[in-house]
């Protein structure tokens, strides 16, 4: 069992979007840190077309929804074969799912950057969207936070011209075939507003807010001519990971209620096949191998962060290389612990960030493309990989489950499976 402290950051918030220039929100982990997480900030501009709920947006096979904010334009573009099960002895394919946490573009070009990778290398990965990220500030009191006053934020608001860049690349990663999840809202983590204290009725109401600013950005910004998003949020909305991985007990009932297949805010996993919690797939962030530590670091950009400069975003630039590095080698040591032993899928957290020098962005980038070429990999997103899981035989799953992290199956997997 790999040595893993849990006890993480729980309450260091990274401050206000603005003042860390990245989108997203973070976890510390590692050196005694693996547990929850901090964040900050996003945004992209607008296209054209507008009309109520059944009128048609121009393009054939287009209904608007409610304002014209978002669309049902048909079935999504770039998805995958339909899953099938595991035949009888058959290796299971290793998964590997890279997700980002706030999903939106502040102008440092990180989001388009990853979509053109993504497209390079036929990766499909998932994008928790930050609701209040399709929110005007000047509009700011439309927002409602559980046990903490109204409009309030712990990663302020966007320009309107990143809710524009936003916009347009939210749009972009649906059509490319990328998950558009829930980071939820105003990403509280610490003092008695913290999201960990929140009931299940109010998650419920801060998921309501989320899928509100999506679905009605185009009355809040009053850009009736803006092109809406290509997809029915509340169709496509299936899971989420909460601000600072904290809150999910109270998270679940609510989840399981509106009928979510996952969730993604569990701190401190390990790399074992996934089970569920309360009828939802519980796929948490895991602890992976720190180069040159004892100890275990979680699988997201500001966990290593944490351990390498004590949680500064600007940490000593000679050092940047080195660091660069081991935030490389490290994601790496998690997948190939996986792929040469019990196939365990490999979930990566991260911000579009530019923290010490972007080396975390630089890192991540290495990464997919490295096991992009690996045999029997497949990069997809949370929902394409409880997909397949959902078409697995249970007692197949149930044998996977027995394998621990770092172990092959004794025999290789035809014995393995014989077994099952």
């Amino acid at each position: 069992m790999p040595d893993i402290d849990r006890r993480g950051l729980l309450g260091a918030g990274l401050g206000a979007a603005a003042a860390l220039g990245m989108a997203g929100c973070g976890t510390s982990g590692g050196e005694r840190h693996t547990g929850p997480e901090p964040h900050r900030g996003a945004g992209d501009a607008p296209h054209g077309g507008g009309g109520k709920e059944g009128a048609g947006s121009g393009a054939s096979g287009v209904r608007l929804i409610g304002d014209g904010s978002t669309a049902d334009t048909g079935k999504q573009p770039g998805q995958p074969s339909a899953p099938v099960p595991l035949e009888p002895g058959q290796r299971p394919p290793q998964f590997v799912v890279f997700s980002w946490d706030g999903a939106g573009e502040v102008g440092n070009g990180l989001f388009p950057r990853f979509l053109e990778l993504a497209r390079e290398h036929d990766a499909k990965m998932t994008f928790f969207l930050s609701g209040i990220y399709l929110l005007p500030e000047s509009k700011k009191s439309l927002y409602r936070p559980p046990n903490n006053p109204r409009g309030a934020s712990d990663i302020g608001y966007l320009t309107d011209a990143h809710v524009k860049e936003t916009l347009r690349h939210v749009g972009e990663a649906w059509r490319d075939g990328h998950e558009i999840g829930t980071h939820f809202n105003g990403h509280f983590c610490g003092g008695s507003g913290s999201v960990a204290n929140w009931t299940p009725a109010q998650w419920h109401s801060e998921i309501n807010q989320a899928i509100s600013f999506v679905t009605e950005w185009r009355t809040n910004t009053g850009w009736e001519n803006a092109e809406p998003l290509p997809f029915d949020y509340r169709r496509e909305l299936v899971g989420g990971r909460t601000p600072c991985l904290l809150g999910q007990e109270n998270l679940l009932p609510t989840a399981a209620k509106l009928g979510w297949r996952y969730d993604a805010s569990s701190p401190g996993g390990l790399q074992v096949w996934p089970d569920k919690k309360q009828g939802v797939w519980d796929l948490p962030l895991q602890g992976m191998p720190f180069p040159g530590h004892s100890f275990e670091v979680l699988s997201m950009d500001y966990n290593i962060l944490a351990n390498q400069s004590n949680n500064s975003t600007n940490g000593m630039p000679a050092r940047f290389p080195g660091w660069r590095h081991q935030a490389t080698e490290a994601y790496l040591s998690g997948f190939r612990r996986a792929y040469e032993t019990n196939r365990a899928p490999f979930y990566v957290g991260n911000h579009f960030e530019e923290w010490n020098g972007g080396i975390y962005m630089d890192a991540v980038a290495d990464v997919l493309k490295r096991v992009a070429g690996e045999a029997d990999v497949r990069l997809v997103s949370f929902r394409q990989f409880v997909d397949w899981l959902d078409v697995q035989d249970p007692a197949v799953l149930a044998k996977l489950r027995t394998l621990g992290v770092g172990e092959a199956p004794a025999g290789g997997w035809n014995t393995f499976f014989k077994r099952a």
